[in-house]
């Protein structure tokens, strides 16, 4: 791509970021004033979403809530392996939901105890079993903390390529390359002019064209 045509790319980005401006800043508004009560089912739901759809997951949290998981907990696997909201892996993730159910207390204490975004990240990819950097990065977004942090999905990536933050996608997302790519897409958010947590939202937007969690 030329010089010419990699200008226009970006001008058409920024513009598309300030006719969404506002609708993106509201729902990162949203995601802040999460309560503290519902963070069981935002870890939940970050448990779900790898390799599933983001509708089927959401359909799936509202089952476990309307049942009442956290309070009366049981085996799920009947709920995510339902075809009306079908969870990939889900007699695995019933598992993962089962031990957060267990080890909730102390989460919420560290997740409520901690200052440093990166810090509690470390520690919810060591401690919550099934969650990656990407799904850990998720929930702290989803509940407003994670401090400019990158949710390196597919959808994120595409666009880093296509913006040429990135040269190509890596075939499996190492620790090594996420934090490399996490590095290069707040450095191209710096030159754009555009924080990183809005950029990201944008990026799902454009992809999806639903500004969703």
């Amino acid at each position: 791509m030329n010089r010419i045509a990699r200008e226009k790319q970006l001008l058409d980005l920024r513009a598309l970021h300030t006719s969404n401006r506002d609708a993106i800043r509201k729902r990162l508004g949203e995601f802040k004033c999460v309560p503290q009560s519902e963070y069981f089912y935002e870890i939940a739901y970050c448990l779900l979403t790898p390799q599933t759809s983001a509708e089927n997951a959401e359909k799936a949290i509202r089952e476990l809530q309307r049942r009442e998981f956290h309070v009366h907990p049981f085996d799920p696997v009947t709920i995510l392996g339902n075809r009306s909201m079908y969870i990939r892996f889900h007699a695995t993730k019933s598992k993962y939901l089962l031990r957060l159910r267990s080890e909730f207390d102390s989460i919420l204490s560290a997740v409520i105890g901690a200052n440093d975004s990166f810090e509690l990240r470390e520690w919810l990819v060591k401690n919550v079993r099934g969650l990656g950097l990407k799904e850990a990065t998720h929930f702290l977004r989803n509940v407003g903390r994670n401090g400019g942090l990158a949710i390196l999905d597919r959808h994120i990536l595409r666009n880093l390529q296509r913006y040429g933050a990135i040269r190509s996608i890596p075939k499996s997302l190492t620790r090594k390359h996420y934090f490399r790519i996490e590095r290069s897409f707040t450095k191209f958010a710096g030159q754009i002019g555009i924080p990183v947590d809005e950029l990201d939202l944008l990026f799902w937007s454009m992809e999806t064209g639903v500004i969703r969690k």
